[in-house]
């Protein structure tokens, strides 16, 4: 018998600091690199359609990673989603015109809002679960549009409140590839924002209460505190990024935020991938291309023109079926495939070469 140890191979961490690092292996570190250069090049050769949906997708990103945190770790159930980000556009929609207030006030008054909304709205999570707790937040979608709309009537604004392009230290926020950088700053800095706290006590914290509220009192986990902080987090990114769709769009009106806006940031999070900020993004990008896909699939048929009236019950019904496919068939969502395909090039060919000594 032989005294040499087997070599090892792989990637091996010997310290906390590497467990905790973002990027672990030199791959990961170079696919990172890339598709920043991509991001950052993408703007300066795509149309202004495509500058368009980046920009959707950005918004998109930010309301799904906040809904994640609430819901993929808290374990908070929510579908006031869509009032949240009302909440945020009305905020900096009211500022501008009350007051002519600048965008770096707007933006910090907004979260202000949500975070109050948060605890105002969070409060019943600490007695209610499941549907009721999701039926308590849905309220919080109707007073929010209706106290919007009430302004809109009472100020005139029957056809909703328009805003101007903003303007920082003399320079105009205005047009596709501006706001692309702007708001691909927010959506990193979410996204940041985001993993920094999974990777702290309150992160730890609101994967136990997911987990089992019981357990994790036990454990001396503060449940109240958590849930209403995940709560107050999670509604203050919501508000921004309603405040940067106000601004982004110039225009705000309770008709962009309907109770099916909700339903599509919740599909986000399940289509992505539940208990995952990649399934947040993966789910995000999904979401807001889909209509876009359905639209060009159906102009792709004869007489496409004459199922343009069918467009939106169309949108409906292929959203609905695709919801449910990946329920009952890909629970793990679209970050389930995505971890499959990479366990599969891990591993290739190992996986199929027969184990020595096993019987064939």
């Amino acid at each position: 018998m032989s005294d040499r140890m087997p070599r090892a191979s792989g990637y091996f961490r010997t310290g906390y600091a590497q467990e905790m690092a973002l990027t672990k292996t030199r791959l990961e570190r170079a696919s990172l690199f890339v598709f920043v250069v991509l991001l950052l090049a993408f703007p300066y050769f795509a149309s202004a359609f495509y500058l368009d949906l980046a920009n959707q997708v950005f918004l998109a990103a930010i309301g799904a990673l906040s809904l994640m945190l609430l819901t993929g770790y808290a374990g908070q159930v929510s579908l006031g989603h869509a009032g949240l980000l009302a909440a945020g556009a009305f905020t900096a929609g009211i500022l501008y015109k009350e007051i002519n207030a600048p965008i770096y006030l707007t933006i910090p008054a907004a979260a202000v809002t949500g975070a109050v909304l948060g605890v105002i709205f969070g409060l019943p999570s600490l007695r209610l679960r499941g549907l009721y707790l999701a039926v308590s937040t849905l309220a919080l979608h109707f007073i929010v549009v209706y106290l919007g709309g009430e302004y809109e009537t009472k100020r005139g604004f029957s056809t909703g409140i328009t805003i101007d392009a903003p303007v920082i230290a003399g320079f105009r926020l205005y047009g596709g590839k501006i706001w692309y950088f702007i708001l691909l700053t927010f959506a990193a800095g979410t996204l940041l924002i985001c993993v920094n706290l999974l990777r702290s006590r309150t992160g730890r914290a609101w994967r136990a209460i997911h987990s089992h509220e019981t357990v994790a009192e036990a454990l001396g986990i503060s449940i109240a505190g958590y849930k209403l902080l995940a709560f107050v987090i999670s509604s203050a990114m919501a508000a921004v990024a309603g405040a940067l769709f106000a601004y982004y769009r110039s225009f705000v009106s309770v008709e962009a935020f309907s109770l099916f806006l909700s339903i599509q940031y919740v599909a986000m999070i399940i289509i992505g991938g539940m208990g995952s900020l990649l399934g947040a993004l993966l789910g995000a990008v999904f979401v807001t291309l889909f209509p876009y896909l359905i639209e060009a699939a159906l102009m792709k048929l004869p007489n496409a023109q004459s199922y343009a009236g069918l467009l939106f019950a169309v949108n409906y019904a292929a959203f609905g079926v695709v919801m449910i496919l990946f329920l009952v068939f890909e629970p793990q969502g679209l970050v389930g495939i995505w971890r499959r395909i990479q366990t599969y090039f891990l591993l290739w060919p190992f996986k199929h070469k027969p184990v020595a000594g096993a019987r064939k």
